[in-house]
């Protein structure tokens, strides 16, 4: 089983197309593509968040507290099989620095793991030691899968600092039904097909080509979490279907006629 631990800042932005390919242009003098993006190829994520029946994390989260935290389970394939690697990923941001942990498995040992806690053979410690934080979390909190969300991803490493990371996000889909990575990846966008979500990850601080670049091309930093979108789509949603709506003395609710008394 493969394991992953960092900690880093990740800094967002929203850019338009525009500001996309102007940015490309520079920044292939100072980056390279990661091994699955070479020759301008994307590769996909798909990912199943899971929250309380109440959504308590993803509301604490868009609370932006000092301390946050969030479970994901993630594949790159889209369907995936029982014996496709899938990844178990407590993700926490404490002060701006964003830490996360994970463990793989096969998509079957995941649904084992859930169901029963039960968990594949690990030979490094800190693979027992990150299924212990995972086994503390679900003590801790009652979770169910809540929400799917994919996207294609161009991603690029520092030519001189690897641990400099910069990636491009589109076609981020949502939806909070078929919560399984065995289903296909489809749903509703949350940014628009011209604009591109860009994080940038590092462990200090930008470089200062790149801080120029993105004052010349008027690219700013945003605050912006796709599950925290995709949520707070739903809840407008939810908010919408239940809002009255009064037309000259009729009442409509949830699409039903009613009158009105006067």
């Amino acid at each position: 089983m493969a394991i992953n631990t960092f900690a880093r800042k990740e800094i967002k932005f929203l850019l338009t197309m525009e500001q996309y390919e102007n940015l490309m242009k520079t920044l292939t003098e100072y980056m390279n593509p990661d091994e699955y993006c070479k020759g301008g190829k994307e590769y996909g994520i798909y990912n199943i968040y899971y929250d309380t029946p109440d959504d308590y994390l993803i509301r604490e989260s868009l609370a932006k507290p000092y301390y946050k935290e969030k479970i994901r389970l993630r594949s790159y394939y889209s369907p995936a099989s029982p014996d496709d690697t899938v990844f178990l990923e407590i993700k926490k941001k404490v002060g701006g620095i964003v830490t996360k942990r994970r463990v793989s498995m096969t998509l079957a040992e995941s649904d084992e793991y859930f169901a029963t806690r039960k968990k594949p053979q690990a030979k490094k410690y800190i693979t027992e030691q990150v299924f212990k934080e995972l086994d503390v979390f679900l003590d801790n909190y009652p979770i169910s899968p809540k929400q799917y969300i994919s996207y294609q991803r161009e991603a690029f490493f520092g030519k001189d600092n690897k641990d400099f990371r910069l990636t491009f996000d589109r076609k981020i889909t949502e939806r909070r039904f078929d919560l399984r990575l065995d289903n296909e990846s489809y749903g509703n966008y949350i940014i628009g097909e011209d604009q591109r979500l860009m994080e940038i990850k590092v462990s200090d601080s930008m470089p200062q080509w790149l801080v120029e670049k993105l004052s010349e091309l008027k690219i700013y930093k945003t605050s912006f979490s796709k599950y925290g979108r995709a949520y707070q789509n739903f809840v407008l949603e939810q908010a919408m279907a239940t809002r009255k709506i009064y037309i000259s003395g009729i009442s409509m609710i949830n699409n039903q006629l009613m009158n009105r008394s006067v």
